[in-house]
């Protein structure tokens, strides 16, 4: 049995974000806050949500990017997921996101687009890692209930 994944962090309002009171949870890290894939993503989630919360699951976005940089992604578009700010990137470390990355021709830090999901328990019951972003809210929706429906299985 895997050990829960435990966390606070503040969000793009500077409210304190704690882990425990959100589950069950999806979890992903994107790079950087406003950019076209990050932003593709941000919505994509933001238009699943409703359909995430009738599955009883909550949506955090993660980066390095600081509170004041997501209050300004959140606004530019209109999105309705929960951001937050990781910005001494402890949360990213917990979840192995950060990686070696090539930008142009020079060495970088920088995560790793990836998804989480956790139970009921904090536990990681799957990840995506080196994610792209389009169409991935989708096929993270269509996992949970997959997920679901085999759970509600006779045993």
């Amino acid at each position: 049995m895997a050990s829960p994944i435990l966390f606070t962090l503040p969000d793009a309002e500077n409210n304190v974000f704690k882990v425990a009171e959100h589950l069950p949870l999806i979890v992903y890290f994107y790079p950087k806050d406003s950019t076209p894939g990050c932003t593709t993503e941000a919505q994509e989630f933001s238009l699943l949500l409703p359909q995430f919360q009738e599955l009883g699951f909550s949506i955090v976005g993660i980066s390095r990017n600081s509170v004041k940089s997501h209050q300004q992604f959140v606004c530019k578009y209109e999105l309705n997921v929960t951001l937050l700010a990781d910005v001494d990137s402890a949360v990213c470390r917990q979840f192995d996101v950060i990686k070696e990355k090539n930008n142009y021709g020079k060495k970088v830090l920088g995560i790793e687009r990836s998804t989480f999901v956790l139970n009921q328990q904090g536990e990681i019951i799957q990840e995506w890692r080196k994610v792209r972003a389009a169409g991935h809210a989708q096929m993270v929706l269509d996992w949970v209930r997959s997920y679901q429906s085999a759970d509600k299985q006779p045993k």
